[in-house]
């Protein structure tokens, strides 16, 4: 008799476990915010839109897989999330994906402080650099200065 495999909307109780569920749910709603900021950017940053949501989409696919891999609980995606700002105009959308990327920098970095295994921690790494980095590119979209921050996902 095989153990029963958990709800995918149950949040695994193994701290390691529970924090990749975490980030896990962190893209599928920066994805889906990328299609808000899709629709309110210019053509000048299509590029940089299709790049964000391709390299969320296959960071999420990855950590799911990560996730089936140890049989535990995945979150599935919201038919819809509550974005933190509204947005009317490309301005918006740029700060709105900074405020996503921000968002996810903390969820990656939470799972390399839980990681016990070495890959999971480098594969957080990753995230969270690719998050940092992707904000930097947002914040020169909007001229901001400086356009990073000195530690991505921290409140420090």
């Amino acid at each position: 008799m095989t153990a029963p495999q958990p709800s995918p909307t149950t949040r695994p109780a193994a701290a390691a476990d529970g924090a990749l569920y975490d980030a896990v749910a962190a893209e599928h709603a920066t994805i889906y915010g990328y299609g808000v900021v899709s629709a309110h950017t210019t053509p000048d940053t299509n590029e940089l839109v299709s790049e964000s949501m391709a390299e969320h989409r296959r960071r999420r696919e990855a950590a799911l897989a990560m996730l089936s891999a140890r049989a535990a609980g995945a979150p599935l995606p919201e038919p819809g999330y509550q974005l933190p700002m509204t947005v009317h105009d490309p301005a918006d959308a740029a700060r709105l994906a900074i405020q996503m990327e921000e968002d996810d920098a903390v969820a990656w970095r939470a799972v390399v402080e839980q990681a016990t295994d070495e890959s999971d921690r480098a594969f957080a790494v990753t995230a969270l650099t690719e998050c940092a980095v992707r904000a930097a590119r947002w914040r020169k979209v909007l001229g901001t200065t400086p356009v990073t921050v000195a530690f991505p996902g921290g409140a420090e």
